[in-house]
């Protein structure tokens, strides 16, 4: 039994069953303010830590996405839940490319965790380019936006409902004993209408539909582009999908409260509806494999084996592998890909127009 987990046994005694969301957030929050989860001596590896080729590709692909909004000053270069700053240290490198973008845009970095962002500046000092962190995207200053979020989305809290006979219930987390349990309030949530099936979970991400709310309005108001990459589905759809990661393993997500990475899957047909609601065209959803292959990844990885020695080649060819497998536990297929931009921007590369927002742009 850890501290955290001795101050929430306590939290949830003194003023009862706490809500799926509101233990996510407490357990998130001690959880990324105490340690850098990264890497193989942490719980779980992102597609920038597998390979330099992933926030190139995504470098070039800000390049081409800046041309086509006409090499706007004032660009305001965004990152949601940064890691270590590598993919950002990549990205930098690519855009290098292009001084002129480098020129006209400022690096804002939107991370809460302090021990994380002690690693990003570890990372991004090399890059010599001038970096702000905040604790929110609505502190970023006004301008136009190009937006990059990679697993960010599902790491944020949602609320999940139970079918059950009396309608939609919300779960709670409660105590039996000193063990931390799952419940139910008896109350149903009466706006979410009688359910069709029960024993069907639906989960409800508030923080999320706020932030892209947010940001579709700000890429309306201002112009830019959202790059998210998650991995999630394209709903509607019910299930339970709230999963724990510690050291590389699945574990309970109440076995280890706020030492294992909580998350769910992300619904990418909720973010797009949100943002053609605000007249935001939406590109894709594609899958990882995709998105990267459309945008050359193949490619980088030829180009870089040939100033590679035999092992660094291997290594290539893997990382390569990874990032682009397919299959059901692929990150090639299980990672989608998603882009917001503002209407006048008519295309992007990698990602197809989705007709949910060709109807309403």
């Amino acid at each position: 039994m850890t501290a955290f987990a001795d101050t929430l046994r306590d939290l949830i005694a003194l003023e009862g069953p706490i809500t799926v969301e509101r233990y996510m957030g407490l357990c998130l929050t001690h959880y990324y303010a105490t340690r850098d989860p990264l890497g193989q001596a942490g719980d779980f590896t992102t597609a920038p830590e597998i390979s330099q080729m992933f926030g190139e590709l995504i470098g070039l692909w800000m390049l081409d996405i800046w041309n086509g909004m006409g090499r706007p000053s004032g660009l305001r270069l965004v990152e949601l839940g940064p890691g270590r700053g590598t993919l950002m240290a990549d990205l930098l490198r690519a855009a290098r490319l292009l001084p002129d973008f480098l020129a006209n845009a400022s690096v804002h970095l939107v991370e809460t965790s302090p021990v994380l962002r002690e690693r990003q500046q570890v990372t991004l000092s090399k890059t010599a380019v001038p970096v702000t962190w905040h604790d929110r995207l609505e502190d970023v200053p006004d301008g136009p936006i190009l937006l990059v979020a990679n697993e960010f989305f599902d790491a944020l809290p949602v609320r999940q409902f139970l079918a059950t006979e009396r309608g939609w219930c919300e779960r709670f987390v409660g105590l039996d004993g000193e063990a931390l349990t799952f419940g139910l309030n008896p109350e149903p949530e009466t706006s979410l209408g009688a359910p069709i099936r029960r024993g069907d979970v639906l989960e409800w991400p508030s923080a999320t539909i706020s932030l892209i709310q947010h940001l579709t309005r700000r890429l309306a108001q201002r112009g830019g582009t959202a790059l998210i990459i998650d991995y999630g589905y394209w709903g509607p759809a019910f299930g339970d999908t709230l999963q724990a990661l510690k050291g590389h393993a699945s574990v309970d997500p109440l076995a280890e409260a706020g030492e294992a990475d909580l998350t769910t899957h992300v619904d990418f047909h909720r973010l797009a509806e949100i943002a053609a609601g605000e007249q935001i065209r939406v590109h894709g959803m594609t899958t990882q494999g995709d998105f990267l292959e459309a945008l050359g990844i193949a490619a980088r990885a030829t180009a870089l084996k040939q100033r590679a020695t035999p092992d660094q080649a291997d290594a290539i060819d893997r990382a390569l592998a990874r990032l682009t497998e397919r299959g059901p536990k692929g990150m090639g297929e299980l990672f989608k890909v998603l882009a917001l931009t503002h209407p006048d921007l008519p295309a992007v590369p990698g990602l197809a127009i989705h007709p949910l927002s060709s109807a309403r742009t």
